[in-house]
């Protein structure tokens, strides 16, 4: 009797679990489609600044070849100021 009556407290407990865990499941289940949709989201917000980010980064390509450009000619001026200079100390020193 008491054999019985435990097979079936077991039986109820499985049964009870088994409804637990696929209502579980389903939540998780719609947790995960929101996630998705609010992924896409934000994937389809970030990709409306790529615009934005192109033309800032053409600006910044721009900028820094102005700057490579002003860079390099101010250092040849100075390069051949110093050359000059090291020439004539050097021709001072032989005469």
């Amino acid at each position: 009797m008491a054999n019985t009556f435990l097979l079936t407290v077991l039986y109820v407990v499985a049964i009870i679990l088994l409804v637990v865990f696929i209502v579980v499941g389903f939540k998780l289940i719609k947790l995960l489609d929101k996630i998705d949709r609010i992924a896409d989201n934000v994937e389809d917000k970030v990709n409306s600044f790529n615009g934005a980010f192109s033309v800032i980064r053409n600006a910044a390509d721009g900028i820094a070849s102005i700057s490579d450009t002003v860079t390099f000619g101010v250092s040849s001026a100075i390069s051949k100021i110093v050359n000059k200079f090291i020439k004539k100390k050097e021709e001072d020193e032989y005469e």
